[in-house]
Protein backbone atom coordinates (compact mmCIF):
# COMPACT_ATOMS: atom_id res chain seq x y z
CA UNK A 1 0.00 0.00 0.00
CA UNK A 2 1.36 3.34 -1.04
CA UNK A 3 1.87 5.98 2.18
CA UNK A 4 -1.14 7.97 1.57
CA UNK A 5 -5.13 6.93 1.91
CA UNK A 6 -3.44 4.43 4.93
CA UNK A 7 -6.60 3.96 6.01
CA UNK A 8 -9.48 2.49 3.30
CA UNK A 9 -12.77 1.71 2.98
CA UNK A 10 -13.89 -1.62 3.65
CA UNK A 11 -15.32 -2.28 0.02
CA UNK A 12 -13.85 -6.11 -0.28
CA UNK A 13 -12.39 -9.26 1.33
CA UNK A 14 -13.85 -9.04 5.00
CA UNK A 15 -15.22 -12.32 6.02
CA UNK A 16 -17.04 -11.19 8.77
CA UNK A 17 -19.45 -9.25 6.06
CA UNK A 18 -22.51 -11.95 4.80
CA UNK A 19 -23.07 -10.96 1.45
CA UNK A 20 -26.57 -11.45 -0.11
CA UNK A 21 -27.11 -14.58 -2.38
CA UNK A 22 -29.41 -14.95 -4.90
CA UNK A 23 -32.97 -14.48 -3.43
CA UNK A 24 -34.61 -18.16 -4.28
CA UNK A 25 -37.82 -17.26 -2.74
CA UNK A 26 -38.05 -13.45 -0.96
CA UNK A 27 -39.14 -13.37 2.57
CA UNK A 28 -41.16 -10.62 4.24
CA UNK A 29 -39.31 -7.73 5.60
CA UNK A 30 -41.33 -4.91 6.13
CA UNK A 31 -44.81 -6.06 5.48
CA UNK A 32 -44.93 -8.36 8.16
CA UNK A 33 -43.82 -4.82 10.48
CA UNK A 34 -45.52 -2.49 8.59
CA UNK A 35 -48.35 -0.54 10.76
CA UNK A 36 -50.41 0.23 7.15
CA UNK A 37 -53.59 -1.19 6.50
CA UNK A 38 -53.33 -2.40 2.85
CA UNK A 39 -56.47 -3.43 2.33
CA UNK A 40 -57.71 0.23 3.46
CA UNK A 41 -55.53 1.97 1.31
CA UNK A 42 -56.66 3.84 -1.41
CA UNK A 43 -53.49 4.93 -3.04
CA UNK A 44 -49.77 4.48 -2.02
CA UNK A 45 -46.32 6.65 -2.43
CA UNK A 46 -42.98 6.72 -1.89
CA UNK A 47 -39.55 8.69 -2.20
CA UNK A 48 -36.03 8.34 -1.68
CA UNK A 49 -33.21 10.88 -0.85
CA UNK A 50 -29.80 10.49 -2.97
CA UNK A 51 -26.79 11.47 -1.54
CA UNK A 52 -23.65 11.72 -3.00
CA UNK A 53 -20.08 13.31 -2.74
CA UNK A 54 -17.13 12.14 -4.81
CA UNK A 55 -13.65 11.45 -3.83
CA UNK A 56 -11.01 13.36 -5.26
CA UNK A 57 -6.92 13.68 -4.41
CA UNK A 58 -7.33 17.13 -3.19
CA UNK A 59 -5.77 17.29 0.36
CA UNK A 60 -3.35 20.09 -1.59
CA UNK A 61 -2.90 21.51 -4.76
CA UNK A 62 -0.09 19.53 -5.43
CA UNK A 63 -2.27 16.72 -7.11
CA UNK A 64 0.31 14.14 -7.53
CA UNK A 65 0.71 13.85 -3.84
CA UNK A 66 -2.82 15.29 -3.12
CA UNK A 67 -4.38 12.35 -0.46
CA UNK A 68 -7.76 11.00 -1.74
CA UNK A 69 -10.71 12.71 0.33
CA UNK A 70 -14.37 13.72 0.09
CA UNK A 71 -15.10 16.66 -1.86
CA UNK A 72 -17.54 17.43 0.98
CA UNK A 73 -13.70 18.20 3.05
CA UNK A 74 -12.46 20.19 0.33
CA UNK A 75 -15.90 22.27 0.72
CA UNK A 76 -15.42 22.52 4.40
CA UNK A 77 -11.51 23.73 3.75
CA UNK A 78 -12.51 25.91 0.82
CA UNK A 79 -15.42 27.90 2.29
CA UNK A 80 -15.09 30.44 -0.37
CA UNK A 81 -14.98 29.12 -3.58
CA UNK A 82 -18.17 29.05 -5.17
CA UNK A 83 -21.49 27.53 -3.06
CA UNK A 84 -18.84 25.56 -1.19
CA UNK A 85 -20.44 27.20 2.34
CA UNK A 86 -22.86 25.42 1.74
CA UNK A 87 -21.00 22.49 3.28
CA UNK A 88 -21.99 22.53 7.44
CA UNK A 89 -25.68 22.12 5.80
CA UNK A 90 -25.33 19.81 3.76
CA UNK A 91 -23.81 17.85 6.82
CA UNK A 92 -27.09 18.33 8.71
CA UNK A 93 -28.84 17.14 5.41
CA UNK A 94 -27.05 13.64 5.31
CA UNK A 95 -27.96 13.25 8.96
CA UNK A 96 -31.55 14.89 9.53
CA UNK A 97 -33.29 11.80 8.28
CA UNK A 98 -32.43 10.46 11.82
CA UNK A 99 -33.24 13.32 13.70
CA UNK A 100 -36.81 13.35 12.34
CA UNK A 101 -37.98 9.91 12.10
CA UNK A 102 -37.06 9.83 15.73
CA UNK A 103 -39.15 13.15 16.38
CA UNK A 104 -42.27 11.89 14.00
CA UNK A 105 -42.16 8.09 15.49
CA UNK A 106 -41.95 9.68 19.14
CA UNK A 107 -45.20 11.66 17.92
CA UNK A 108 -47.67 8.32 16.95
CA UNK A 109 -46.99 8.87 13.31
CA UNK A 110 -46.10 6.99 10.89
CA UNK A 111 -42.97 8.40 8.54
CA UNK A 112 -41.35 6.79 5.38
CA UNK A 113 -38.01 7.33 3.52
CA UNK A 114 -35.99 5.62 1.26
CA UNK A 115 -32.51 6.58 1.07
CA UNK A 116 -29.24 6.20 -1.07
CA UNK A 117 -25.74 6.61 -0.02
CA UNK A 118 -23.39 6.50 -2.36
CA UNK A 119 -20.12 4.54 -1.11
CA UNK A 120 -17.65 7.53 -1.59
CA UNK A 121 -20.08 9.74 0.76
CA UNK A 122 -19.87 7.13 3.22
CA UNK A 123 -16.04 6.77 3.35
CA UNK A 124 -16.16 10.60 3.68
CA UNK A 125 -19.18 10.62 6.64
CA UNK A 126 -16.21 8.54 8.21
CA UNK A 127 -13.63 10.28 8.14
CA UNK A 128 -15.12 14.04 8.53
CA UNK A 129 -16.37 15.47 12.64
CA UNK A 130 -15.02 12.05 13.84
CA UNK A 131 -17.94 10.15 12.23
CA UNK A 132 -20.72 12.16 14.14
CA UNK A 133 -23.05 11.65 11.00
CA UNK A 134 -22.33 7.91 10.47
CA UNK A 135 -23.56 7.65 14.49
CA UNK A 136 -26.66 9.05 13.99
CA UNK A 137 -27.51 6.99 10.87
CA UNK A 138 -26.53 4.34 13.02
CA UNK A 139 -30.08 4.84 14.98
CA UNK A 140 -32.71 4.29 11.57
CA UNK A 141 -30.52 2.05 9.82
CA UNK A 142 -29.87 -0.85 12.96
CA UNK A 143 -32.89 -0.33 15.58
CA UNK A 144 -35.63 -1.92 15.38
CA UNK A 145 -38.26 0.36 16.21
CA UNK A 146 -37.41 1.96 12.98
CA UNK A 147 -37.40 -0.74 10.48
CA UNK A 148 -40.57 0.31 8.77
CA UNK A 149 -39.81 4.05 8.64
CA UNK A 150 -36.68 3.28 6.84
CA UNK A 151 -35.40 1.53 4.44
CA UNK A 152 -31.80 1.53 2.53
CA UNK A 153 -31.48 1.20 -1.16
CA UNK A 154 -28.13 -0.03 -2.81
CA UNK A 155 -26.35 1.62 -5.50
CA UNK A 156 -22.95 1.41 -7.29
CA UNK A 157 -20.34 1.93 -4.64
CA UNK A 158 -18.56 5.32 -6.23
CA UNK A 159 -21.39 6.21 -8.54
CA UNK A 160 -20.57 4.84 -11.65
CA UNK A 161 -23.04 4.96 -14.22
CA UNK A 162 -23.69 1.20 -16.09
CA UNK A 163 -23.28 2.12 -20.04
CA UNK A 164 -19.52 4.15 -19.39
CA UNK A 165 -18.60 1.65 -16.95
CA UNK A 166 -16.13 -1.49 -17.99
CA UNK A 167 -18.97 -4.82 -18.05
CA UNK A 168 -16.54 -6.69 -15.39
CA UNK A 169 -16.38 -3.67 -13.03
CA UNK A 170 -20.14 -3.70 -12.57
CA UNK A 171 -20.51 -6.26 -9.87
CA UNK A 172 -17.36 -4.92 -8.03
CA UNK A 173 -19.45 -1.83 -7.32
CA UNK A 174 -22.41 -3.60 -6.41
CA UNK A 175 -20.63 -5.57 -3.73
CA UNK A 176 -18.02 -3.22 -2.87
CA UNK A 177 -21.37 -0.69 -1.57
CA UNK A 178 -22.68 -4.23 0.04
CA UNK A 179 -19.60 -4.40 1.57
CA UNK A 180 -18.78 -1.15 3.06
CA UNK A 181 -22.73 -0.91 3.98
CA UNK A 182 -22.40 -3.91 6.25
CA UNK A 183 -19.20 -3.06 7.88
CA UNK A 184 -20.87 -0.09 9.45
CA UNK A 185 -24.43 -0.60 10.08
CA UNK A 186 -24.19 -5.00 10.35
CA UNK A 187 -25.15 -7.75 8.31
CA UNK A 188 -28.83 -7.48 9.57
CA UNK A 189 -29.01 -4.09 8.00
CA UNK A 190 -27.56 -5.64 4.73
CA UNK A 191 -29.90 -8.14 4.45
CA UNK A 192 -32.80 -5.79 4.60
CA UNK A 193 -31.55 -3.80 1.67
CA UNK A 194 -33.67 -5.39 -1.42
CA UNK A 195 -34.33 -1.93 -3.72
CA UNK A 196 -31.48 -0.52 -5.73
CA UNK A 197 -31.06 2.96 -7.18
CA UNK A 198 -28.86 3.16 -10.18
CA UNK A 199 -26.53 6.90 -10.25
CA UNK A 200 -28.26 9.47 -12.52
CA UNK A 201 -30.76 6.96 -12.76
CA UNK A 202 -29.76 5.43 -15.72
CA UNK A 203 -30.44 2.19 -17.40
CA UNK A 204 -27.94 0.53 -20.06
CA UNK A 205 -29.72 0.24 -23.34
CA UNK A 206 -27.39 -2.55 -24.94
CA UNK A 207 -28.91 -5.45 -24.44
CA UNK A 208 -25.97 -7.25 -23.42
CA UNK A 209 -24.29 -4.79 -21.07
CA UNK A 210 -28.19 -4.62 -19.48
CA UNK A 211 -27.97 -8.34 -19.47
CA UNK A 212 -25.14 -8.47 -17.09
CA UNK A 213 -26.18 -5.43 -15.24
CA UNK A 214 -29.07 -7.29 -13.86
CA UNK A 215 -28.05 -10.45 -13.86
CA UNK A 216 -25.19 -8.77 -11.59
CA UNK A 217 -28.22 -7.43 -9.47
CA UNK A 218 -29.80 -10.67 -9.37
CA UNK A 219 -26.89 -12.52 -7.84
CA UNK A 220 -26.35 -10.36 -5.60
CA UNK A 221 -29.80 -10.59 -3.87
CA UNK A 222 -31.72 -7.48 -5.02
CA UNK A 223 -35.26 -7.65 -5.26
CA UNK A 224 -35.90 -4.91 -7.51
CA UNK A 225 -34.68 -1.73 -8.90
CA UNK A 226 -35.64 1.62 -9.65
CA UNK A 227 -36.03 3.19 -13.35
CA UNK A 228 -36.63 6.48 -14.66
CA UNK A 229 -40.31 6.44 -16.88
CA UNK A 230 -38.91 7.36 -19.89
CA UNK A 231 -35.76 5.02 -20.07
CA UNK A 232 -38.02 1.71 -20.26
CA UNK A 233 -40.61 0.91 -22.82
CA UNK A 234 -43.09 -2.15 -23.48
CA UNK A 235 -41.70 -4.77 -25.21
CA UNK A 236 -43.27 -3.60 -28.68
CA UNK A 237 -41.94 -0.71 -28.08
CA UNK A 238 -44.88 2.21 -27.16
CA UNK A 239 -44.55 3.95 -23.88
CA UNK A 240 -45.35 3.13 -20.13
CA UNK A 241 -49.31 3.30 -19.74
CA UNK A 242 -49.41 1.78 -16.00
CA UNK A 243 -46.31 3.77 -14.32
CA UNK A 244 -47.59 3.82 -10.98
CA UNK A 245 -47.36 0.15 -10.34
CA UNK A 246 -44.13 -2.10 -10.64
CA UNK A 247 -43.44 -4.11 -13.85
CA UNK A 248 -40.86 -6.57 -15.07
CA UNK A 249 -38.02 -5.48 -16.41
CA UNK A 250 -36.94 -8.25 -19.04
CA UNK A 251 -33.38 -8.36 -20.06
CA UNK A 252 -32.15 -10.40 -23.04
CA UNK A 253 -28.39 -10.73 -24.52
CA UNK A 254 -27.10 -11.38 -27.57
CA UNK A 255 -27.35 -15.35 -27.16
CA UNK A 256 -31.00 -15.56 -25.84
CA UNK A 257 -30.24 -16.12 -22.64
CA UNK A 258 -33.04 -13.62 -20.10
CA UNK A 259 -33.47 -12.59 -16.81
CA UNK A 260 -35.74 -10.29 -14.85
CA UNK A 261 -35.98 -8.08 -12.11
CA UNK A 262 -39.05 -5.72 -10.72
CA UNK A 263 -38.80 -2.53 -11.51
CA UNK A 264 -40.76 0.62 -9.95
CA UNK A 265 -41.06 3.13 -12.16
CA UNK A 266 -40.11 7.07 -11.38
CA UNK A 267 -42.28 9.13 -13.02
CA UNK A 268 -41.38 12.71 -14.66
CA UNK A 269 -37.94 14.31 -15.13
CA UNK A 270 -35.08 15.35 -12.38
CA UNK A 271 -36.65 18.10 -9.94
CA UNK A 272 -35.95 17.68 -6.79
CA UNK A 273 -39.17 20.23 -5.57
CA UNK A 274 -40.73 16.82 -6.37
CA UNK A 275 -39.50 15.31 -3.46
CA UNK A 276 -38.93 18.90 -1.67
CA UNK A 277 -42.87 19.58 -1.62
CA UNK A 278 -44.26 16.19 -1.30
CA UNK A 279 -45.29 16.31 -4.81
CA UNK A 280 -46.24 12.04 -4.59
CA UNK A 281 -48.17 12.41 -1.81
CA UNK A 282 -50.46 14.95 -3.44
CA UNK A 283 -50.16 13.07 -6.42
CA UNK A 284 -51.42 9.57 -4.79
CA UNK A 285 -54.09 11.73 -3.20
CA UNK A 286 -55.85 12.32 -6.62
CA UNK A 287 -55.58 8.31 -7.42
CA UNK A 288 -57.85 5.56 -5.92
CA UNK A 289 -57.28 1.62 -6.06
CA UNK A 290 -57.18 -0.14 -9.18
CA UNK A 291 -57.48 -3.55 -11.22
CA UNK A 292 -53.49 -4.64 -11.80
CA UNK A 293 -51.98 -8.10 -12.23
CA UNK A 294 -55.58 -10.20 -11.90
CA UNK A 295 -56.11 -7.74 -8.16
CA UNK A 296 -57.42 -4.64 -6.88
CA UNK A 297 -55.11 -2.79 -5.88
CA UNK A 298 -53.71 0.49 -4.46
CA UNK A 299 -51.40 2.67 -6.97
CA UNK A 300 -47.40 3.53 -5.77
CA UNK A 301 -46.45 6.79 -6.86
CA UNK A 302 -42.58 7.07 -6.63
CA UNK A 303 -39.85 9.87 -6.57
CA UNK A 304 -36.68 10.42 -6.08
CA UNK A 305 -34.49 13.32 -5.58
CA UNK A 306 -31.10 14.79 -4.57
CA UNK A 307 -31.19 15.27 -0.48
CA UNK A 308 -29.17 18.25 -0.04
CA UNK A 309 -28.49 19.79 -3.27
CA UNK A 310 -30.67 23.06 -3.76
CA UNK A 311 -32.16 25.28 -1.83
CA UNK A 312 -35.66 23.88 -2.43
CA UNK A 313 -34.06 20.53 -0.37
CA UNK A 314 -32.12 22.24 2.04
CA UNK A 315 -34.91 24.57 3.03
CA UNK A 316 -37.87 23.67 2.11
CA UNK A 317 -38.18 19.93 2.54
CA UNK A 318 -37.79 19.79 5.94
CA UNK A 319 -41.50 21.34 6.74
CA UNK A 320 -42.95 20.15 3.80
CA UNK A 321 -42.14 16.62 5.45
CA UNK A 322 -43.76 17.69 8.58
CA UNK A 323 -46.45 19.24 7.04
CA UNK A 324 -47.19 16.11 4.93
CA UNK A 325 -46.90 13.30 8.07
CA UNK A 326 -48.67 15.34 10.35
CA UNK A 327 -51.72 14.21 8.50
CA UNK A 328 -50.90 11.29 6.84
CA UNK A 329 -52.36 7.92 8.16
CA UNK A 330 -52.42 4.28 7.81
CA UNK A 331 -55.57 4.22 5.62
CA UNK A 332 -56.24 5.84 2.22
CA UNK A 333 -53.41 7.99 1.14
CA UNK A 334 -50.81 5.87 2.77
CA UNK A 335 -46.66 6.37 2.61
CA UNK A 336 -44.29 3.22 2.01
CA UNK A 337 -40.70 2.03 0.85
CA UNK A 338 -40.48 0.16 -2.26
CA UNK A 339 -39.89 -3.06 -0.71
CA UNK A 340 -42.98 -3.11 1.82
CA UNK A 341 -45.33 -2.15 -1.32
CA UNK A 342 -44.20 -5.06 -3.09
CA UNK A 343 -44.03 -7.34 -0.17
CA UNK A 344 -48.05 -6.29 0.31
CA UNK A 345 -48.71 -6.86 -3.06
CA UNK A 346 -46.84 -10.75 -2.73
CA UNK A 347 -49.45 -11.03 0.04
CA UNK A 348 -52.24 -9.93 -2.20
CA UNK A 349 -51.27 -12.85 -4.36
CA UNK A 350 -49.51 -11.06 -7.13
CA UNK A 351 -46.68 -12.96 -8.67
CA UNK A 352 -43.66 -11.38 -10.51
CA UNK A 353 -45.08 -13.32 -13.71
CA UNK A 354 -48.24 -10.86 -13.50
CA UNK A 355 -46.72 -8.19 -13.93
CA UNK A 356 -46.62 -6.48 -17.01
CA UNK A 357 -43.25 -6.68 -19.10
CA UNK A 358 -40.52 -3.92 -20.07
CA UNK A 359 -37.26 -3.47 -21.48
CA UNK A 360 -34.77 -0.64 -21.73
CA UNK A 361 -35.73 2.15 -24.47
CA UNK A 362 -35.38 1.46 -27.85
CA UNK A 363 -34.40 -2.42 -27.88
CA UNK A 364 -37.38 -2.92 -29.38
CA UNK A 365 -35.55 -1.48 -32.92
CA UNK A 366 -32.76 -4.01 -31.98
CA UNK A 367 -34.79 -7.04 -31.53
CA UNK A 368 -36.55 -6.31 -34.70
CA UNK A 369 -32.96 -7.04 -36.54
CA UNK A 370 -31.78 -10.22 -34.80
CA UNK A 371 -32.86 -13.36 -36.90
CA UNK A 372 -31.32 -15.33 -34.63
CA UNK A 373 -28.76 -15.58 -31.28
CA UNK A 374 -25.12 -15.43 -31.78
CA UNK A 375 -22.15 -13.96 -29.82
CA UNK A 376 -22.25 -10.81 -31.95
CA UNK A 377 -25.94 -10.72 -32.79
CA UNK A 378 -27.25 -7.55 -31.02
CA UNK A 379 -24.03 -5.31 -31.93
CA UNK A 380 -24.97 -6.68 -35.65
CA UNK A 381 -28.32 -5.38 -35.41
CA UNK A 382 -27.04 -2.00 -33.87
CA UNK A 383 -24.68 -1.39 -36.99
CA UNK A 384 -27.99 -2.07 -39.29
CA UNK A 385 -29.85 0.34 -37.40
CA UNK A 386 -27.00 2.91 -37.61
CA UNK A 387 -26.40 2.86 -41.42
CA UNK A 388 -30.07 3.97 -41.73
CA UNK A 389 -30.19 6.07 -38.92
CA UNK A 390 -26.91 7.81 -37.67
CA UNK A 391 -29.04 9.61 -34.64
CA UNK A 392 -29.38 5.64 -33.10
CA UNK A 393 -28.33 6.20 -29.51
CA UNK A 394 -27.14 4.05 -26.83
CA UNK A 395 -25.80 5.97 -23.83
CA UNK A 396 -28.86 8.49 -23.10
CA UNK A 397 -30.92 5.98 -20.50
CA UNK A 398 -30.67 8.24 -17.61
CA UNK A 399 -32.39 10.99 -15.73
CA UNK A 400 -32.59 13.25 -19.15
CA UNK A 401 -32.18 12.41 -22.57
CA UNK A 402 -30.10 15.71 -23.01
CA UNK A 403 -27.24 14.44 -21.28
CA UNK A 404 -24.68 11.57 -22.56
CA UNK A 405 -22.23 9.97 -20.37
CA UNK A 406 -19.77 8.94 -23.33
CA UNK A 407 -19.77 11.42 -26.17
CA UNK A 408 -16.81 13.88 -25.60
CA UNK A 409 -15.19 12.57 -22.67
CA UNK A 410 -12.41 10.35 -24.08
CA UNK A 411 -9.87 12.31 -22.29
CA UNK A 412 -11.34 10.48 -19.13
CA UNK A 413 -12.76 7.36 -20.08
CA UNK A 414 -9.42 6.10 -22.34
CA UNK A 415 -7.75 6.01 -19.33
CA UNK A 416 -10.37 4.82 -17.32
CA UNK A 417 -10.86 1.62 -19.39
CA UNK A 418 -6.86 1.08 -19.74
CA UNK A 419 -6.79 0.91 -15.88
CA UNK A 420 -9.70 -1.92 -15.94
CA UNK A 421 -7.98 -3.56 -18.43
CA UNK A 422 -4.68 -3.63 -16.29
CA UNK A 423 -6.64 -3.86 -13.40
CA UNK A 424 -8.29 -7.33 -14.02
CA UNK A 425 -5.43 -9.20 -16.10
CA UNK A 426 -3.28 -9.08 -12.71
CA UNK A 427 -5.90 -9.28 -9.83
CA UNK A 428 -8.31 -11.97 -11.77
CA UNK A 429 -6.16 -14.92 -12.08
CA UNK A 430 -5.09 -14.43 -8.45
CA UNK A 431 -6.16 -14.73 -5.00
CA UNK A 432 -5.66 -11.38 -3.92
CA UNK A 433 -8.46 -10.08 -2.32
CA UNK A 434 -6.85 -9.30 0.69
CA UNK A 435 -3.99 -8.15 -0.26
CA UNK A 436 -3.55 -3.99 0.47
CA UNK A 437 -2.40 -3.45 -3.29
CA UNK A 438 -6.05 -5.17 -4.34
CA UNK A 439 -7.70 -3.31 -1.90
CA UNK A 440 -6.09 0.02 -2.85
CA UNK A 441 -6.08 -0.42 -6.99
CA UNK A 442 -10.12 -1.17 -6.44
CA UNK A 443 -10.52 1.62 -4.53
CA UNK A 444 -8.47 3.99 -7.34
CA UNK A 445 -10.55 1.73 -10.37
CA UNK A 446 -13.99 2.32 -8.78
CA UNK A 447 -13.07 6.16 -7.70
CA UNK A 448 -12.13 7.10 -11.52
CA UNK A 449 -15.79 6.13 -13.18
CA UNK A 450 -17.45 8.43 -10.95
CA UNK A 451 -19.87 10.20 -13.25
CA UNK A 452 -18.77 13.64 -11.38
CA UNK A 453 -15.43 13.09 -13.51
CA UNK A 454 -17.68 13.69 -16.73
CA UNK A 455 -21.13 15.90 -15.11
CA UNK A 456 -18.77 18.68 -14.44
CA UNK A 457 -16.98 19.17 -17.55
CA UNK A 458 -13.19 20.07 -18.57
CA UNK A 459 -10.34 21.35 -16.07
CA UNK A 460 -9.67 20.43 -12.33
CA UNK A 461 -12.72 17.31 -12.53
CA UNK A 462 -10.66 15.73 -15.71
CA UNK A 463 -7.77 16.33 -13.68
CA UNK A 464 -8.92 14.76 -10.85
CA UNK A 465 -9.98 11.59 -13.25
CA UNK A 466 -6.66 11.31 -15.18
CA UNK A 467 -4.74 11.26 -11.73
CA UNK A 468 -7.02 8.78 -9.96
CA UNK A 469 -6.10 6.45 -12.89
CA UNK A 470 -2.50 6.92 -12.93
CA UNK A 471 -2.43 5.68 -9.41
CA UNK A 472 -4.57 2.62 -9.73
CA UNK A 473 -2.52 2.18 -13.18
CA UNK A 474 0.60 2.58 -10.74
CA UNK A 475 -0.55 -0.38 -8.51
CA UNK A 476 -1.90 -2.28 -11.63
CA UNK A 477 1.47 -3.12 -13.14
Amino acid sequence: MSNQNKYLPDICGNNSIALPGPIKKHKNIYSNISSNNFNKANASFGFALHMHQPTIPASSYDLANAELISNLQYMMEHPEIGDNHNAFVFIECYSRMADITLEYVAKGKNPRVMLDYSGNLFWGLQQIQDGRVIENLKRIACDKKYHQNVEWLGTMWSHAVPTSTPVPDLKLHIQAWQHHFGSIFGNEALSRVKGFSPPEMHLPIHPDVCYQYIKDLKECGYLWIMVQEHTVENMDGSGIKRPHFPHRLVAKNSMGEEVEIIALIKTQGSDTKLVAQMQPYYEAKSLGRQDYAGKNLPPFVLQIGDGENGGVMMNEYPPCFRQAFDEISTEGTVAMSGTEYIEFLFDQGVKIRDLMPIQPISQHRIWEQVKKPSATACDDAIKKIHEKDSNFNLDKGSWTNERSWISGYKNVLDPMNKLSVMFHEKFDSKNNINTADYKEALLYLMISQTSCFRYWGEGMWTDYAKEICTRGMRLSK
